[in-house]
């Protein structure tokens, strides 16, 4: 595979109120070709729970969500796996500058890391759920409990509403 080959199709453009950013796609995902695809995972059961999506979405309608003003990405745009199963360099250095000047780039309202693994490649080892002090530029920062249902025992969707609760102050796109 070429280094130019995204495993799932960057969803970053100027003028959007919310990324998610997750650490890697996951292996459903990337033979899905559709983000958060693992049927156990919770990332949109949440995400219309939480009321950012007017109905359940599936994997599949992740093109959708830019309709909501809501945009997806990974830190490790060329690598799919679990996170201790992914090459040593796909959540680095290089990977965590690439996704800032992304970030910085398409300058949306939050970023909002689905992990706090992922979270903390970016911020910083000591970064705890919730929302960040620093920013990525103009760009708030959140970190929440991830949707996999590999981290199920650390599941609470508390942050996921608090997130959904900063998203509609920021009302229309």
């Amino acid at each position: 595979m070429a280094k130019t080959d995204h495993i799932l199709p960057e969803r970053l453009r100027p003028g959007l109120k919310l990324v998610f950013c997750g650490t890697a796609a996951g292996r459903q995902s990337a033979l899905q070709k559709a983000y958060y695809a693992h049927r156990q995972n919770k990332f949109w059961n949440t995400l219309h729970k939480i009321g950012l999506t007017p109905r359940l979405f599936t994997p599949h309608d992740y093109e959708k969500l830019w309709e909501l003003g809501i945009g997806l990405t990974d830190i490790a745009k060329f690598s799919f796996g679990m996170d201790h199963q992914l090459p040593k360099d796909a959540l680095g250095a290089q990977a965590v500058a690439a996704l800032k000047a992304r970030i910085r780039k398409a300058k949306p309202k939050i970023l909002a890391f689905t992990s706090l693994n992922g979270g903390r490649k970016v911020m910083g080892p000591k970064a705890v759920a919730g929302e960040q002090a620093e920013m990525l530029g103009e760009t708030q920062v959140w970190i929440l409990p991830s949707p996999s249902p590999l981290a199920a025992n650390h599941w609470d969707i508390a942050p996921w509403r608090d997130l959904a609760k900063a998203v509609a102050k920021l009302g229309a796109v």
